[in-house]
């Protein structure tokens, strides 16, 4: 359907909005690996279990998975902007929380409200962006930056996390949540335009408890897998998830009002964005997942020294997402710049196939390469499916591709991971006992006792990641012909303003 208004452009107030929307968008990120080093100093001051010291660290990361739909949907009724400053304010408190805990207990409850703000703003920051930037063009500059933003925050996180708990306490890591969530709760009324859906009917409230039970038990088990290997309650819980997957589905294609509309997903470019998008978090986990252990296990570098030398690759990160934007904006198709950077990401794995044991600048380029071709991919397909979606739809289109995001960096550690660990047990010495046979952690805890082991688990390693890394370069080429052949002649329509569009014609246009 054509606009029949002109499209206004953005000016300096929607920038500054932006601006303001990046610092909780960047937390949000930065809170996924910001216990990274905070954990051994929470341990000694609050004494957790076993157990409670895991959920400290995964309950974030649940809590914003199983919520990301509902929020979406929420945010399209109540109003983008309206959650957006409840989840501020409820991350700011949790944060606060956090900081001063005095128990394990605590600060599990905390962190499972910081997960709960951080899912009510990831949405809600996407969907404002499609408000807010009308213009094609511009908004694909936009979400250019909210991809590096996001892609940085996690890098971020732990380095940020390292530098605190060296000069203060842990609470300090959650403390810095603070002034970036007052400012947005100050200066957001007056920069953020609300929006929402005119007509949404009914909250569909059965989806939210079965939107959780889908997303959750398969999230679970695909982070379990690569850590302690293949169990059979891992295998359990996925199949449960899929089964509230398959109810779940049945629910959206049945209800008068579901919380993700079944037109929204067969909009034209909408669904192989979430797929590429799903490939594309797929190979950046996967890959995470051995070069921060080759980074301290292989190269020998303390925790933070490893964090530090991981930013390196994140600098190009910047220039990737509006490199791409300005060929689309030139004329390029949006499939072959997608296919290119999928093309890019395969060259990046096919480069830590080339990797031995003392390979850091290799392995420093290699992430660069890989990165900035992810973030081309992201950056472009976001752009796809927020355009492929009504305005009214934008919280639950930007939902649905974080979930899928969720879904696929917990599927690439799982697979790759899986992989690297198969080859790692197979070039391990038979001789070696079995705990080194597990891990490379396993084999270089007891080094001191057999000698030559600890060469003998950093060569096995290192031929893991060779492994992994060359499924993953066939993965992505193969997604480079998917993503050219999927994508194209999609074309990302024009966003109609709010005030300007009736639901009626949002959903034609779908």
């Amino acid at each position: 359907m054509t606009n029949p208004h002109p499209t206004a452009r953005a000016g300096r107030r929607e920038w500054t909005a932006l601006c303001v929307l990046m610092l909780p968008l960047l937390l949000v990120s930065m809170d996924v690996s910001v216990l990274y080093f905070a954990i051994p100093a929470i341990s000694a001051d609050l004494e957790p279990s076993g157990t409670q010291q895991l959920w400290i660290f995964d309950i974030y990361a649940f809590v914003l998975a199983g919520l990301l739909m509902t929020m979406g949907s929420l945010g399209d009724r109540i109003g983008r902007r309206r959650l957006l400053l409840i989840g501020a304010a409820a991350f700011g408190t949790a944060s606060l929380v956090a900081a001063y805990a005095d128990s394990a207990g605590t600060l599990i409850a905390a962190r499972a409200v910081l997960g709960i703000g951080g899912a009510t703003l990831m949405p809600s920051t996407m969907a404002l962006i499609r408000t807010m930037f009308t213009d094609p063009g511009q908004r694909a500059k936009a979400i250019g930056l909210w991809s590096g933003v996001m892609t940085g925050g996690i890098a971020l996180g732990s380095v940020l996390s390292g530098v605190l708990v060296e000069f203060f306490w842990w609470g300090s890591v959650f403390l810095v949540n603070l002034p970036a969530m007052v400012l947005l709760l100050v200066i957001g009324p007056f920069l953020l335009p609300e929006s929402k859906d005119p007509n949404p009917g009914r909250f569909d409230w059965p989806s939210v408890p079965l939107s959780m039970a889908a997303v959750l038990p398969v999230i679970y088990g695909l982070k379990e897998i690569p850590s302690e290997g293949r169990h059979i309650q891992d295998v359990v819980s996925i199949a449960v998830g899929l089964c509230f997957a398959a109810l779940f589905v049945r629910r959206q294609r049945t209800a008068a009002s579901p919380m993700i509309p079944p037109a929204l997903v067969r909009a034209r470019g909408f669904s192989p964005a979430v797929v590429l998008n799903l490939i594309a978090s797929f190979a950046m986990m996967g890959s995470a997942f051995f070069t921060t252990q080759y980074l301290q296990s292989v190269l020998g570098k303390s925790a933070l020294e490893a964090a530090l030398w991981a930013l390196l690759p994140s600098v190009p990160i910047g220039m990737a997402a509006p490199a791409a934007g300005a060929l689309v904006q030139k004329g390029v198709s949006r499939a072959s710049v997608v296919a290119a950077g999928f093309v890019t990401a395969a060259a990046g794995y096919a480069m830590l196939a080339f990797t031995d044991t003392d390979s850091l600048w290799l392995l420093l380029a290699a992430c660069a390469v890989l990165a900035c071709g992810i973030v081309v991919v992201m950056s472009q397909i976001t752009d796809m499916a927020l355009g492929a979606a009504p305005v009214e739809r934008a919280g639950s289109a930007s939902s649905l591709l974080e979930t899928g995001g969720e879904f696929g960096g917990a599927l690439g550690m799982a697979v790759l991971g899986s992989i690297g660990t198969a080859v790692y047990g197979h070039r391990m010495p038979d001789s070696a006992p079995d705990v080194a046979k597990e891990t490379l952690g396993g084999a270089l805890a007891v080094a001191d006792r057999v000698p030559g082991l600890a060469a003998a688990a950093r060569e096995a390693f290192t031929g893991g990641m060779h492994g992994a890394a060359v499924a993953g370069a066939v993965l992505l080429l193969a997604s480079a012909a998917l993503a050219a052949r999927s994508l194209r002649g999609v074309r990302v329509r024009e966003a109609e303003a709010p005030e300007q569009s009736t639901t009626e014609e949002a959903r034609a246009a779908v």
